[in-house]
């Protein structure tokens, strides 16, 4: 599964914002047909998207699209002018039922089937940011094999369920929780919320570095200044490294003498700990740490 530190939007009707983005570094590009665009430009975007694709050099970051919702009357549109310049992924908005999710691998299969592409090499990222949404997690990360990651939508939810957005983020947390939560059950990335005061550098380190610590492989970005705060965050420092290899490589000499838990550091190591330093290396060596 791919790297998704960062994933930052860029609005579909820019070819300069597009090809801008590809020279920032970032995990993840999402090209924007929803939101980031306005309903006069939406045909325009998609014209732009379709060629970006085509014509631009991604590199090693990964290329999303980002389509209008099911049910919208655009998402169709929005899919067959894009998909044929093959992105790496397709990202469904607002998704509140498993059926949304069902529609869409129908589409991206038959698209990848036309073109003679190997099959289920489009990846599905759905973002869940409506009350409805959340009481459905459990149906929605469950719904296809295509399925990649969950994005949780703070800002929307808020909206949907009349909530004031604030700081703290207390009045969206249940909902965070349930998202890294229900990912975790279904081996999906979870992918962190918006932070929209792009000029905070201090809190959106803050929060990204939650995220991290609450299990989100990943969050949103909304501006190129976001990219090293929040990819920084969710890359485990050299010192979380050392420390993990220590414990792994302890663990591996007490099993091989018959010892199940050991201490080390005067705290008691057993196969959860373990797992979580593993975790933390795979996190490392996905984003190019070299471990010896």
């Amino acid at each position: 599964m791919k790297n998704r530190r960062a994933i930052l939007y860029m609005p579909g009707d820019s070819r300069h914002k597009i090809e801008k983005a590809l020279t920032l570094g970032v995990d993840s590009v999402c090209l924007d047909l929803e939101d980031g665009v306005a309903v006069s430009q939406k045909e325009a975007a998609r014209a732009t998207v379709s060629q970006a694709l085509t014509e631009l050099s991604f590199g090693q970051t990964e290329k999303l699209v980002r389509i209008n919702r099911h049910g919208s009357g655009l998402e169709a549109e929005d899919l067959r002018q894009t998909i044929g310049s093959h992105p790496d992924g397709v990202v469904l908005p607002k998704v509140e039922t498993a059926e949304a999710i069902q529609w869409l691998e129908h589409q991206v299969g038959a698209a990848e089937s036309a073109h003679g592409w190997p099959p289920g090499q489009i990846a599905i990222v759905a973002i869940v940011e409506t009350a409805c949404g959340i009481l459905n997690l459990r149906e929605i990360c469950g719904a296809s094999a295509r399925l990649q990651a969950v994005i949780f939508g703070a800002e929307d939810l808020a909206g949907d369920i009349g909530a004031v957005r604030t700081p703290e983020g207390d009045e969206v947390f249940y909902a965070r929780s349930a998202v890294v939560l229900h990912a975790a059950a279904f081996g999906l990335q979870a992918i962190d919320m918006v932070y929209v005061n792009y000029q905070d550098s201090s809190g959106l380190t803050r929060e990204a570095q939650q995220g991290a610590r609450m299990g989100y492989a990943g969050k949103q970005a909304i501006h190129p200044s976001q990219i090293d705060p929040i990819q920084t965050a969710f890359t485990p420092s050299p010192e979380a490294v050392r420390q993990a290899l220590r414990l792994t490589q302890a663990h591996r000499a007490w099993q091989a003498s018959g010892v199940g838990a050991f201490a080390l550091d005067g705290k008691m190591v057993d196969a959860p700990v373990v797992k979580a330093a593993e975790g933390l290396l795979a996190r490392a060596r996905a984003a190019g740490a070299v471990l010896e």
